[in-house]
């Protein structure tokens, strides 16, 4: 009998490929999403890119009637359904913390109580965790500093110091054993998830993985979403004729991984014992800055359209933060396989057969209007 593998939120972006990708390997795919308006759009219904030989359950992670439907004769889990957007998350704390966080408590809870065939769970864990990534200072070597105060900020000096000497530092890879710094409620609800099902898999015998994706881009993101990845807000911007958004001043670096490549380190991490109780970095290990990403889309859609270089600063963002891949090489075999110049393309070309809500004003208010933004 051929094994099925529940993915949690496998509505969205990621979770689609997901689909796809363990389709293809052989198994059946269930997906439970609440279809939520703010990333489906205000019809929420089912997209049409979802592969339709998955089977289709619409239900919240809050409910324990709607995980328990879910889970009935699943072999797999991945858990993937969260509320996603650092700079939301910072005053929608009470709903992101019950969704990402309670709702993994609920899905745990039904695990150690109640009888299942569950017998691998891994979860979509984030790079968020880490707040700043790994620095390296002449003096000093591997340094991990703080988070950037505001007398820094105000003064608009944007790059990372030792934490020892406090000279200025450049970005190193982040490896998996960095000490985690949240920065943002998003960021600590995907810490609680990550170290829950961690705890779980270490208490109950269950073999788990934890997956701490860097910046997933490529076709399928929800356009309208002001609050999602820095891709597709530039993309919604740039489809509306508008300057792409951009704070401080644009040379901060970020690792960007195409959503196929996350898709494959899935199905390693599930078909390897090797993944077992283990957290992964799953990135490009390549910094590119925001700024560079801003002005690849642009040339792609063929749009003479600069970012605008706002610099302010947004509570919850970092400055640097790109992956040290050494340990998902070494033990699962995996590397991104599409570079950044091949995948934007893939990404505008999806993007030029799309409409987007430029939502981006409203966001930027909201942050404002809470003291998030200076």
């Amino acid at each position: 009998m051929t094994e099925k593998i529940l993915i949690t939120g496998g509505a969205g972006f990621i979770g689609s490929f997901l689909t796809d990708e363990f389709l293809s390997a052989g198994l059946k795919v269930r997906i439970m999403d609440n279809l939520d308006p703010q990333v489906h759009g205000p019809a929420a219904d089912w997209p049409p890119y979802l592969d339709s030989r998955a089977e289709l359950v619409r239900g919240d992670v809050r409910s324990r009637a709607d995980w328990e439907k879910a889970l009935d004769g699943v072999d797999y889990v991945s858990h993937h359904a969260a509320a996603v957007g650092v700079g939301q998350s910072m005053y929608e704390i009470e709903h992101y913390m019950s969704v990402n966080t309670q709702g993994t408590a609920l899905l745990l809870d039904i695990l150690a109580k109640e009888k299942h065939k569950v017998k691998k769970l891994m979860v979509a864990s984030s790079m968020s965790n880490y707040g700043e990534g790994s620095c390296r200072c002449p003096e000093h070597g591997l340094v991990f500093p703080l988070p950037r105060d505001r007398e820094q900020l105000l003064a608009r000096q944007w790059e990372m110091l030792c934490p020892i000497c406090g000279v200025e530092v450049e970005p190193a890879p982040t490896a998996e054993d960095k000490p985690l710094q949240p920065t943002s409620y998003y960021s600590l609800s995907k810490m609680d998830q990550e170290l829950m099902v961690l705890l779980f898999g270490r208490t109950y015998k269950l073999p788990v993985t934890a997956l701490r994706y860097f910046n997933v881009y490529g076709p399928r993101q929800a356009l309208s979403n002001p609050y999602t990845g820095v891709a597709a807000i530039f993309s919604s911007r740039l489809l509306n004729n508008n300057q792409p958004l951009i704070f401080e001043d644009g040379l901060q670096s970020r690792d960007f991984i195409h959503v196929t490549d996350i898709a494959r380190a899935n199905r390693l991490a599930l078909e390897s014992h090797e993944a077992d109780g283990e957290v992964f970095n799953v990135g490009s290990g390549r910094p590119l800055t925001v700024r560079y990403m801003a002005e690849a889309l642009a040339d792609h859609l063929g749009l003479a359209i600069k970012p605008e270089i706002a610099g302010q600063f947004r509570e919850g963002d970092i400055r640097h933060c790109h992956a040290d891949i050494s340990k998902i090489k070494e033990k699962l075999g995996f590397e991104a396989e599409v570079k950044f110049e091949q995948g934007v393309g893939d990404l505008v070309d999806w993007v030029r057969k799309q409409e987007a809500d430029d939502r981006l004003g409203e966001a930027k208010k909201a942050l404002e209007d809470h003291g998030l933004c200076w």
